[in-house]
């Protein structure tokens, strides 16, 4: 365990989520309530798949038509500016809520993949504005992207549903980390 970044030996030490561990710790959900950050990200996220969407429409109509190759091109752009927006204000509720940008250990896989949703995005970019593959190419490019993403999302939804579920069967730790 030595050899291994500090994030991931505290995760590794920790229990998974479980039915009678909750994923905040009261003063973690009352941080978390309290804060602006919360709001912001709970508008982001829908907007961000929402854009998603579009953007998925319109990268699968170029793949298959060979049409509409600016609008596809510039769809995935807005997508990955939300995707930097909602990582950016993301990280910044990350540490007021867990005292850390990222990698917490309640949320370390998922912030996990979302490096790698934020790479593959990144790569888009960079192929585009360098020139660095033909269009089909980077367009397979962000739909590895919004495959990631999907999973990255799903990752979110199910561990949030799980705090929810908990919230509402009252399990409550005092004190202790999440």
């Amino acid at each position: 365990m030595w050899m291994l970044p500090a994030a991931l030996q505290e995760v590794t030490r920790e229990p998974r989520l479980s039915v009678t561990r909750p994923l905040y710790t009261p003063e973690q959900k009352k941080r978390r309530d309290e804060s602006g950050w919360t709001l912001v990200q709970g508008l982001l996220a829908p907007l961000q798949f929402l854009v998603f969407l579009v953007s998925l429409a319109l990268v699968l109509r170029t793949l298959t038509t060979g049409e509409g190759l600016a609008l596809a091109t510039a769809s995935v752009i807005a997508k990955t500016l939300v995707l930097y927006v909602i990582m950016v204000t993301g990280s910044i509720w990350e540490k007021v809520v867990f005292g850390r940008y990222l990698f917490a250990p309640a949320f370390f896989w998922e912030d996990a993949v979302s490096m790698i949703v934020l790479a593959l995005h990144t790569l888009y970019v960079l192929l585009v504005l360098f020139d660095l593959a033909n269009p089909t190419v980077q367009l397979l490019v962000a739909l590895a992207a919004y495959v990631t993403y999907v999973v990255n999302a799903a990752q979110f939804v199910l561990k949030l549903r799980a705090a929810r579920l908990q919230e509402h069967a009252g399990l409550v730790v005092a004190g202790g980390a999440a």
